[in-house]
């Protein structure tokens, strides 16, 4: 009787092919994955991440538990350095960072294990909605009451973050007088200091700004929009995910219509560099160096489902009013280097202009 059995198994195998019959479990099968958020919970990393895991999960062939894991800190350095040095390189931990990219560009002796070497599994393109307070003297009531601003106070999380020297690029080419506050360890921590008023100007991403900043301060009445930062492909500007919709002018066309003519020089040269490199990678999904070739490929198998699936759509429409797209690739890692350098004359420029920091 084993020998029928035996022999009718055989003629299965011929009949469907013997890969199907002996195809080995799916990578994460059985497994547990944790996510590394390199960023506080709350902020629009989180927010994002969050929501990310949930639908992610259900798409990784094996479907594995996926855990969250806050370590934010140095502007998302910490996080991203402890996924190089630290964490396992098994497939089970993978990172969800912002802004990792261009604080390795502008430092890349901050870290010990080199950031080019990590697994690039998938790439996001990104902006930043900055928002001022309406209390700000003489009173903010339009976008363009900013050049009237008395006693603006701009925060921030890390000297040499984008989002920090995008902000002071910003306040400088418009001709503000200003002083600036850094070194909020998250944006939940600086969001609270600009609802005391410690600060009255900051930035951030859409997630939390559509999610949380929009409905809790602007429908409030205690803060207005000012610009967003626009996408740069090196040859012209576009509008990135997440400000559809939004009443609010990119920065140029803002300058534009403040002082009737395009920005130009240094500044703007150098603001367009950083727009074009975070525009490329400001959220990364990556793994750390030697991560297996199985786990990285069914993570892109997972993204690109999760790209096209209504469930995520919904939630996140619901969330924060857009829907994250990724790229997730062969040329991802292409991609993602072409983000990782920066000239020499600018890096050299951005570190004497980090060194002088209004007060």
């Amino acid at each position: 009787m084993a020998l029928v059995r035996v022999a009718a198994l055989v003629c299965a195998c011929l009949l469907l092919g013997a890969a199907n019959c002996f195809a080995e479990d799916p990578f994460y099968r059985g497994k547990r994955i944790t996510l590394l958020i390199n960023f506080a919970t709350g902020g629009p990393t989180d927010i994002e991440g969050r929501l990310f895991a949930k639908h992610v999960a259900r798409h990784i062939d094996g479907e594995p538990t996926i855990v969250i894991q806050n370590m934010e800190g140095a502007g998302g350095v910490v996080g991203a350095k402890y996924l190089g040095e630290v964490a396992p390189r098994d497939g089970t931990m993978a990172g969800y960072f912002t802004g990792t990219a261009f604080i390795y560009a502008l430092d890349p002796d901050r870290f010990r294990v080199d950031f080019k070497s990590y697994e690039f599994v998938a790439t996001q393109p990104g902006t930043t909605v900055h928002f001022v307070r309406t209390d700000v003297a003489p009173g903010m009531k339009a976008a363009s009451d900013i050049v009237k601003a008395k006693g603006l106070i701009g925060g921030g999380l890390s000297i040499d973050t984008s989002k920090d020297l995008r902000m002071r690029f910003a306040f400088d080419m418009l001709g503000l007088s200003y002083k600036y506050v850094t070194g909020y360890r998250s944006s939940p921590a600086a969001r609270l200091a600009f609802q005391r008023g410690e600060i009255n100007f900051f930035a951030e991403s859409p997630p939390s700004y559509r999610g949380v900043v929009e409905p809790s301060m602007v429908k409030t009445g205690q803060a207005i929009p000012v610009f967003y930062d626009p996408g740069y492909d090196g040859k012209s500007f576009f509008m990135p995910d997440g400000v559809a919709g939004l009443p609010i002018l990119p920065f140029h066309e803002l300058y534009r219509k403040i002082r009737g003519a395009m920005p130009s020089g240094r500044l703007w040269e150098i603001y367009k560099s950083i727009i074009g490199a975070d525009g490329i990678i400001q959220r990364v999904i990556v793994m750390p160096p030697s991560a297996p070739q199985s786990a990285i490929e069914a993570w892109r198998s997972a993204i690109m489902r999760v790209n096209e699936d209504p469930a995520y759509a919904e939630e996140a429409e619901k969330t924060f009013g857009f829907v994250p797209q990724w790229k997730a690739g062969a040329d991802t890692p292409k991609i993602a280097q072409s983000a990782l350098s920066i000239l020499p004359d600018v890096r050299a420029f951005l570190a004497d202009y980090m060194k002088n920091v209004p007060k």
